[in-house]
Parts: structure tokens; C-alpha cells; sequence
């Protein structure tokens, strides 16, 4: 039996991305890669650029995420969607932590497309990128970049 078989039907956008950070949360590759849709063109571009297509390559760099760090939190906020009957785009900012750290490490912007298929709600797309400006979280926390300049190309 597949992961995506034995995983739920989820009903909404929403809970397949609360489940997907979660899964993160845990180092949970089994059940990050659960979430995903059934599909060869799946896509996951990864803030150092990275694009990964389909589940193996996917799952892959997920598991060396993991085992590098395996306590990486993400918070999400600031969240901008759209959704449809059978397709949802939430456009997101991530702040990471790292283990008991309270302090954020990084954030980025992040774009999640779901899908409404016979299992319902699973991720099509992740694309996480920096920012030229990345904005204060929600609660005011401040990033510290290391006064390293961003560049717009």
C-alpha cells in the first residue's frame, strides 16, 4: 500500500498545509510525502533554488533535510489564497526555527498549490524563495541577516 493510499482523505486546502508543516515539525518524511498528489509532475523549489520533480527526487532531498537537521519548525503567516472547486493557491511567509531556538532563523516566501482529487485535498506545488524585503512576522520578530545586502536581479 502507497503512503498517499493509507493516508486520509484531507477536506480542505488548509488541512493538507497545516499537515505539511507538521509533518516538517516531526522530520516526518512518510508522512510529508503522504500529502503530495498522485502525480509524476509534482514540484518542490526549495529556497536554495533546487527544483525537484516527482515524488523520488522530492522525497530524497526531503530525507537529507531531515537528517541534517531533524528538529525544524516552520510558522506560517501572512497568508494570501485563493481557492476554487478543484484548485487552491496559498501564497505564505515561512519563518523557520531550529530546534529549542525561540529566535527565527530564516524566512522566506512560499507558494503551496493544492488539489482536489479522489483523495481529496493534496499538494501539487511548494515554492519557497527569499525576498527581496522579507517582512516582520506576525508577533515582531526580526530576522538577522548579517548585514548581507539583497540584490534584485
Amino acid at each position: 500500500m502507497s503512503p498517499l493510499s493509507a493516508s486520509p482523505a484531507l477536506a480542505r486546502p488548509e488541512d493538507v498545509e497545516t499537515a505539511f508543516y507538521e509533518a516538517i515539525a516531526r522530520g516526518d518524511l512518510e508522512g510529508l510525502m503522504a500529502l503530495w498528489a498522485d502525480d509524476e509532475e509534482i514540484v518542490c523549489v526549495l529556497p536554495d533554488g533546487r527544483r525537484l520533480v516527482g515524488a523520488s527526487a522530492i522525497s530524497e532531498r526531503w530525507r537529507a533535510l531531515f537528517a541534517a537537521n531533524p528538529r525544524i519548525s516552520v510558522r506560517i503567516s501572512q497568508s494570501v489564497c485563493w481557492n476554487s472547486l478543484l484548485l487552491a493557491v496559498h501564497h505564505v511567509v515561512e519563518t523557520f526555527y531550529s530546534g529549542n531556538d525561540p529566535s527565527p532563523k530564516s524566512r522566506v516566501l512560499a507558494t503551496n498549490v493544492f488539489q482536489r482529487g479522489a483523495n481529496g485535498w493534496r499538494l501539487l506545488a511548494h515554492h519557497a524563495s527569499a525576498a527581496a524585503e522579507l517582512p516582520e512576522s506576525d508577533d515582531g520578530d526580526e530576522i538577522d541577516d548579517g548585514g548581507v545586502p539583497r540584490v534584485l536581479h
